[in-house]
């Protein structure tokens, strides 16, 4: 049998499955929908209960040989979840606040793509920095592929955050994203290259407080510092740093022609 076709997963570590399950009813604990007051509190404890032992059971899924304080962290995520949701609903309130077709608060947690990434976001954020391996990236790529956005728990991202339409967002893993940051649809916080060697070091930029980055821009490089208060316009190319304060944007040039004169066949392939 061949090398690669030998290889399987082994079974000390935590289902995927059973992650994902813990990240989805997480989600549904932080953000309820009730149908009943009188018996919500109690059901609430319940869920609780249950997201203790399926975390319980996931951590303690991995082996003995895995460097890790399962209890500890049991302990220290579920210590964190209050003040995950507070910065979730300071995130939400932003995206209402901001976002003219946003009408309710319920309608940005229930529908908006860019504030369900962020979600999964914090929540794997708490145990990324605890150092739990494989858990936190399961958690952000199950967001990543129900919403089009690529968020690496390692990020450092500030409250509130607010990611608007979303769909083809990558933020890199040490990207440092100041507070009240809004980004756009495709924007990418990036390394300028893919090296293993630097894989310990600050691949990524640092977007400070009160920027924009409008649709498609792309930033890359770890000494790359956009300075708070700028404004990033759409479809711009930004390996270098640029001062607080600035507007930077992408001119192109768009010739309109009239269709009588236009003699050239409408032949492409799409």
């Amino acid at each position: 049998m061949s090398q690669t076709r030998g290889y399987i997963l082994s079974s000390s570590v935590p289902k995927k499955k059973q992650v994902i399950e813990f990240a989805q009813d997480l989600v549904d604990y932080l953000f309820p929908v009730v149908e009943n007051e009188k018996t919500y509190e109690a059901k609430h404890l319940k869920k609780l209960d249950n997201l203790k032992n399926q975390l319980s059971e996931i951590l303690f899924a991995f082996s003995a040989n895995v460097q890790l304080e399962k209890e500890q962290v049991h302990n220290m995520f579920f210590e964190s979840v209050d003040f995950i949701k507070e910065q979730l609903l300071e995130d939400a309130n932003e995206l209402l606040q901001f976002d003219p077709a946003a009408k309710s608060l319920e309608e940005v947690v229930l529908t908006y793509p860019g504030f369900m990434a962020v979600m999964a976001y914090r929540i794997a954020n708490v145990l990324y920095k605890q150092q739990v391996p494989l858990i936190p990236r399961i958690i952000s790529e199950w967001a990543h592929s129900i919403t089009g956005i690529d968020i690496h728990p390692g990020a450092t991202i500030g409250v509130p955050f607010l990611i608007d339409h979303g769909t083809g967002v990558v933020i890199g893993e040490t990207s440092v994203i100041g507070k009240s940051v809004k980004i756009y649809q495709g924007v990418t916080i990036g390394a300028l290259a893919v090296k293993k060697e630097e894989a310990e070091k600050k691949r990524h930029p640092t977007i400070e407080d009160n920027v924009i980055v409008y649709a498609n821009s792309t930033i890359l490089g770890g000494k790359t510092i956009i300075g708070h208060d700028s404004i990033i316009g759409g479809n711009c190319f930004i390996v270098e740093s640029v001062p607080a304060h600035s507007v930077v944007y992408h001119q192109p040039i768009i010739t309109v022609k009239d269709k009588k004169d236009f003699t050239e066949p409408l032949n492409w392939v799409i």
